[in-house]
């Protein structure tokens, strides 16, 4: 894998692109020196749950609309949500 990998204006990217970009940039700006650790896991536990509560609204709390939209099953659906406590 190469180290020179390097973000230009020419990236296409869309808002929610640009706002994950820049929360990892910061999160790194934050780090002070320490290593990162399990960044993915972070990343993903942070986006998910308001991914999944944010589209349970949207499709008026109905599971089977919220799994369609989200594009996973009903029941990985509900094991999510009890995973984050939004039953």
């Amino acid at each position: 894998m190469s180290n020179n990998l390097k973000l230009t204006d020419k990236d296409s990217c869309t808002p929610l692109c640009e706002h994950v970009r820049s929360a990892v940039e910061e999160y790194f700006a934050q780090l002070d020196g320490h290593s990162p650790g399990e960044l993915y896991n972070l990343v993903m536990q942070e986006a998910e749950k308001p991914l999944i509560k944010t589209t349970l609204s949207h499709c008026g709390f109905n599971q089977s609309k919220a799994a369609i939209v989200l594009g996973i099953s009903r029941s990985t659906l509900r094991k999510k949500m009890a995973l984050y406590n939004l039953e």
